[in-house]
């Protein structure tokens, strides 16, 4: 094994990434089996996690896949995920909680059942799920080689902006603080927890906005470095967070924007 091979490897560790089937979950889930792990994809819809892991399987990677249904939106479904992996393995190296919801609507006719919906999955689910799996993951941590959490936040829930998704932009800031809470809660369990803060990527979440080849180039033409995201921008993070690289990373939320987090556009002296 080679100096990088080394530094990046997650050759032989278990992982599961919620949400996995499209987008930024899949993104991740298609770095770490082509980085060696085993990866659990589960999501809402069983058929196409299956199918993802399948397509997967097939990419010639070091690590595999295996797809099954799993809902985090209920504690029924929590319950029954968590359930489904502890049958599966009795350990947990990788959790990647990146099953997402969102809901836009005007402010004058924002719901109620909005708020909900949203935290129920994005901040709720994902506590509880994590919760659930913790004695797996502290079942693979150890000193040199923590167990690891990533959880997906957005810049959204960095910069004050909702685009009428209020309940998405308070959930990811929600993610962002709790992330930050647990890493030092986990710390001495050697379980290291960090957050992906990401812009405009390709999912089926942005899909109305940047599914089309140039509604992506007109959101891209927003984002200082000129571009939306691309699945290498999340395989490297995702690498890095879960290797031997990031072994010393916790509470950190990592901005995947392309500078967004910094754009500010003010100017208090020049023209």
């Amino acid at each position: 094994m080679t100096y990088l091979e080394d530094l990046f490897s997650v050759a032989g560790k278990t992982a599961l990434v919620t949400g996995a089937a499209t987008g930024i979950g899949r993104m991740a889930a298609t770095a770490l089996v082509m980085a060696g792990a085993r990866v659990m994809i589960a999501s809402r819809k069983g058929d196409a996690c299956r199918a993802v892991a399948d397509e997967l399987n097939g990419l010639g990677g070091a690590g595999s896949a295996e797809g099954f249904a799993g809902d985090v939106s209920t504690e029924e479904g929590v319950d029954a995920l968590a359930g489904d992996v502890a049958r599966r393995t009795d350990r947990l190296h990788i959790l990647v909680n990146n099953a997402g919801a969102t809901w836009g609507e005007d402010y004058a006719k924002f719901p109620y059942k909005a708020w909900s919906k949203v935290l129920d999955v994005n901040v709720t689910g994902l506590f509880h799920l994590t919760r659930q799996l913790t004695p797996l993951l502290e079942k693979a941590a150890t000193d040199a080689d923590p167990a690891r959490i990533i959880n997906l936040g957005s810049v959204m829930g960095t910069q004050p902006i909702a685009d009428g998704a209020y309940s998405y932009t308070a959930s990811k800031a929600a993610v962002h603080h709790l992330t930050r809470t647990l890493a030092g809660e986990f710390a001495a369990r050697r379980i290291t927890v960090n957050a992906f803060a990401p812009g405009p990527f390709q999912s089926r979440m942005t899909a109305f906005a940047t599914a089309e080849e140039e509604q992506a180039r007109k959101v891209g033409a927003r984002v200082p470095l000129g571009r939306i995201g691309a699945p290498c921008d999340i395989a490297g993070a995702t690498l890095y967070l879960c290797s031997k690289a990031g072994a010393y990373v916790t509470g950190a939320i990592l901005p995947l924007d392309g500078g967004q987090s910094v754009q500010h556009g003010m100017s208090l002296f020049k023209d």
